[in-house]
């Protein structure tokens, strides 16, 4: 018995291609689609004009007691910018007992309220989350020493 496959060969000029394919689509599935433009970010949004300017007028207030400014030390918790220009900021303090509880959402309001584009400026002070040092920024960690940056350890050396 002979276990042992045969194959066979044969010689051929041209072969015929197999059959395309048929996709069936919308003719103007993606017409238009590369020429649009891109889409403006919206001035309230994360990127917009009113939105980044809030945030760098919340950078310019600093905490009385720590030597970083409200944002950065994750007091801010939300800006929400709604149509013409009303401005609502949730905020906290470090603590419920800060001396400043009574005249930094002022502040607060003042500052953003002076922000062109800004027509109404609301401070809400929430005290839920409270606020802890893990809110802060790395920058913020950085400036008060509660961040450390060290050289990655030489190859071959433990860390």
């Amino acid at each position: 018995m002979n276990d042992e496959p045969t194959f066979s060969s044969e010689e051929v000029d041209a072969v015929a291609p197999p059959p395309k394919a048929r996709v069936e689509r919308e003719p103007d599935y993606l017409d238009g689609f590369l020429s649009q433009a891109p889409r403006g970010v919206p001035t309230g949004e994360p990127g917009g004009e009113i939105y980044e300017a809030v945030i760098t007028a919340l950078r310019e207030i600093y905490d009385p007691e720590i030597p970083v400014n409200i944002y950065d030390l994750g007091l801010v918790y939300g800006v929400d910018v709604a149509e013409g220009g009303h401005v609502v900021v949730t905020m906290t303090l470090t603590t419920p007992h800060c001396p400043v509880a009574e005249s930094m959402p002022g502040e607060v309001e003042l500052r953003v309220g002076s922000v062109p584009g800004v027509g109404v400026a609301e401070v809400n002070l929430v005290w839920d989350p409270p606020w802890d040092p893990q809110k802060m920024s790395d920058e913020a960690k950085l400036e008060l020493g509660m961040l450390c940056w060290r050289p990655p350890p030489a190859p071959g050396l433990p860390r």
